[in-house]
């Protein structure tokens, strides 16, 4: 599917990995709506494009619901999206203060899993009715797995199942979907420099970029941006979850 005659829905396109690919869209011509918690980051990267931002929770039928009929009105059907909202919580299962607390797991799954889940879902609805290009494809969602989802580490337990139901959900979807012209794909990042990990002391971000194989840095977020355009404009990829990591495989810690 080519962007320039598409709309775009992106979650937590309000910074890092999400706002390099609402910048890329718009860029290829897209008008591009995001959704956020953060309701000023994101009005601010979509000052930045031209596009719109709404502040809301990608686990709220009623706010995912509400941001799309808002952005189906301002710039058409949005058939391209791409999910990319999430939350990293590390912590051992069995930690020196007990087990882990239920609720940090059940969030962060309920985020990244089911929040994509539920975009998904009432994204596609919406662009199944939408009419179809000359290829008969109506529309392409793109989720954000994590290469935590095939070596999780001790501590990111809650993450990488998050993750990995993410990935797992990729085939099954891209095959319920065919019938609607609808294609699924995932990007498995390694280790990018997002705001989160920029935050972290010199030294650890340097020792995280040692362990890249090659090149030997932590991925850009552009990086990631143009993996997401490629899922979208190959029109013969489809239910693959692709890793973006520099050949990194995660160690155990």
């Amino acid at each position: 599917m080519e962007p320039n005659k598409s709309a775009a829905f992106v979650t937590g396109g309000g910074s890092g990995l999400g706002a390099a690919v609402a910048a890329t869209l718009a860029s290829s011509g897209c008008y591009v709506a995001i959704l956020d918690r953060q309701g000023d980051r994101a009005r601010k990267v979509a000052d930045e494009i031209g596009g719109h931002a709404f502040e809301g929770d990608v686990t709220s039928e009623k706010d995912v619901t509400r941001a799309l009929a808002a952005a189906s009105e301002a710039g058409g059907t949005c058939r391209i999206v791409v999910n990319c909202a999430g939350i990293v919580h590390g912590a051992r299962i069995l930690g020196r203060e007990g087990p882990m607390a239920l609720e940090d797991f059940r969030r962060t799954v309920d985020v990244n899993l089911v929040g994509t889940f539920n975009v998904m879902r009432l994204a596609a609805q919406r662009i199944a009715a939408a009419d179809p290009d000359d290829a008969g494809e109506r529309g392409v969602i793109v989720n954000t797995a994590s290469i935590a989802a095939f070596e999780g580490q001790i501590g990111q337990a809650s993450y990488a199942s998050s993750k990995g139901g993410v990935a797992a959900l990729t085939l099954p979807a891209a095959r319920e979907f065919a019938q609607h012209g609808i294609r699924v794909n995932a990007v498995a990042p390694g280790v990018f420099a997002t705001p989160m990990v920029r935050s972290l002391p010199e030294n650890v971000q340097t020792a995280l970029a040692a362990d890249v194989p090659f090149p030997k840095r932590l991925g850009r977020p552009e990086e990631f941006a143009e993996a997401v355009m490629y899922c979208i404009r190959s029109r013969y990829l489809n239910g693959a979850c692709l890793r973006l990591d520099g050949a990194t495989r995660l160690p155990p810690r």
